[in-house]
């Protein structure tokens, strides 16, 4: 489902992403993990079409990812930012918020889909008509959800989904992640620090280090200890 080949990022004289390759597979979750600054997320935005710099090849089911997007690619690739305050509109009710993409794109019925969307992430709908700020953050990350959702991509990009939540809420959102792509037969591409969530949520990750991916291991190792990097055992004796 997504192919990325020696993809290389320069952000001014700075290069932050040194050949990366990996492949995800149709409906599998697949993770990036390391430390702050390693080059997850501008993986995540080159894939967006958020970063223009960068040179190799990306591709989403046999479709080259060129530097402009056209809105059947932009309907197939959403992403799941970091922060569900800070990514939703503070004057923009929920409503709104899951209607956007669909004006954009032209696509009719609206009240019947952002009912659906909101029945989808478990959120009531008697918090249709409610502000970002009138939310918690657990709610407001299910409206990020569904506003990622509102298009039927087949690919999410998860952006550390979590990782701005209380412990119980991380509980809940993770729950939803995994019963979502079985439900609509989703590819996820996650980019996180938290090795346990990877244990959960996915089938195997890669270990960046400096905008280098250091190696592509199955979720098993993961949870036996047994990554094959240096640095990748470093990340899970950290995470102990």
């Amino acid at each position: 489902m997504i192919e990325v080949q020696n993809l290389t990022v320069d952000y001014g004289p700075t290069r932050v992403l040194h050949g990366v390759s990996f492949n995800v597979a149709e409906g599998e979750s697949f993770a990036l993990v390391g430390e702050s600054g390693s080059g997850k997320s501008t993986i995540l935005k080159a894939l967006a079409g958020q970063v223009p710099d960068w040179s190799g090849a990306m591709r989403l089911a046999g479709a080259d990812l060129g530097k402009r997007r056209d809105a059947s690619l932009v309907r197939r690739v959403q992403m799941v930012f970091q922060d569900p305050y800070g990514s939703l509109h503070p004057r923009r009710t929920v409503d709104d918020t899951l209607a956007e993409a669909l004006v954009i794109h032209g696509i009719q019925g609206r009240d019947a889909k952002v009912l659906a969307m909101l029945d989808a992430v478990g959120l009531a709908r008697r918090f249709r008509f409610r502000l970002p700020h009138q939310l918690s953050g657990g709610q407001r990350q299910r409206v990020a959800i569904a506003r990622a959702l509102m298009l039927e991509p087949q690919v999410l990009l998860l952006d550390e989904p979590t990782s701005a939540l209380d412990v119980s809420v991380q509980a809940e959102i993770l729950n939803l992640l995994k019963g979502l792509r079985t439900e609509k037969r989703l590819t996820f591409l996650l980019v996180t620090h938290d090795l346990p969530v990877v244990s959960f949520l996915c089938d195997r990750l890669g270990v960046l280090r400096s905008g280098r991916l250091e190696e592509v291991s199955p979720v098993s190792a993961l949870r036996a200890g047994q990554l094959t990097s240096a640095y990748g055992q470093e990340l899970i004796t950290r995470s102990g």
